[in-house]
């Protein structure tokens, strides 16, 4: 198991290495390009090839690329899904350059066209941002918090998105926090039991290959998209030695992307109290 973080980029992607490694991150998120605006600068090979040496340099765990927030290919609007598709084809080139696991992103909406109306064409969708970028990096779908006509708070919806894909490049990134806001009570043991049987049901926990690590400041069930750091939300620090645990993530890299103790984003003291609770469940760094 690896405690990781999202990390900036700023000032060129080899960068981001070293900010993992002040605060004591082994794996590590970041974006390809700004998450709010649709375009995608090309990634220049040297760049890619100093981030991949300085990553090697540093004994860091697996790279994932964060898709951008625009993106939603489950939406009616025809250019808003030829968008989508041409901003997460460009970043999953960009992480195949970076050697990364995959791209992560949202599912989005489904803009109250509702789920099986939606399915076809976002099945389509990764299809061909998947065949338009051969190789083996993954394209990861996102649990959801549920919010609005959001697609993939339930497993349910993500199994049938794979099934419907059908690529064994396609897998998952559960969110603590949005499983939690989605109604999973991830917190008590009996309750993360039964998520886990249902993933394993629905999904297959063969394809659970990244877990953002998040606190909640929403209560279970809410439906909202509310990050806190840990041990300060109503996951709270009992409710991630449960997550920790689990044999199921034993194996899974652990991205945190909550506030920061400064509001600056993910810490060394987030990093360090997920550390903790790793090592006091008996966890093998």
């Amino acid at each position: 198991m690896l405690i990781g973080a999202h990390v900036s980029t700023a000032g060129g992607a080899s960068k981001a290495v070293a900010r993992a490694e002040e605060i004591g991150a082994e794996c590590m998120q970041v974006f390809a390009s700004s998450p709010r605006a649709w375009k995608v600068p090309p990634l220049a090979d040297a760049e890619a090839e100093k981030f991949r040496s300085e990553a090697e340099r540093a004994g860091m765990g697996p790279t994932v690329v964060h898709g951008k927030y625009l993106c939603a290919i489950g939406s009616p609007d025809p250019e808003l899904v030829e968008k989508s598709i041409d901003a997460l084809t460009a970043e999953l080139r960009i992480a195949g350059q970076l050697g990364a696991l995959g791209v992560i992103f949202h599912p989005a909406s489904h803009r109250g066209q509702g789920f099986d109306a939606a399915l076809p064409q976002f099945a389509d969708g990764m299809k061909r941002i998947l065949d338009a970028v051969p190789g083996d990096t993954l394209l990861m779908l996102e649990t959801s918090a549920g919010s609005g006509d959001h697609i993939g708070s339930k497993f349910s919806e993500l199994g049938r998105i794979i099934k419907a894909v059908g690529s064994p490049r396609v897998a998952v990134c559960l969110d603590t926090q949005h499983v939690w806001a989605g109604g999973y009570n991830i917190a008590d043991p009996a309750g993360l039991s039964a998520t886990i049987k249902e993933f394993d049901s629905e999904i297959g926990l063969e394809l659970l290959r990244a877990v953002h690590a998040n606190d909640s400041m929403r209560d279970l069930g809410s439906a909202v998209d509310r990050h806190d750091n840990i041990g300060d939300g109503l996951i709270g620090t009992a409710g991630f030695k449960n997550i920790l645990s689990n044999t199921a993530f034993a194996n899974v890299p652990f991205y945190l992307e909550v506030p920061g103790t400064e509001k600056s984003g993910p810490d060394k003291p987030n990093v360090d109290a997920l550390k903790h609770i790793r090592s006091k469940v008996g966890v093998p760094a």
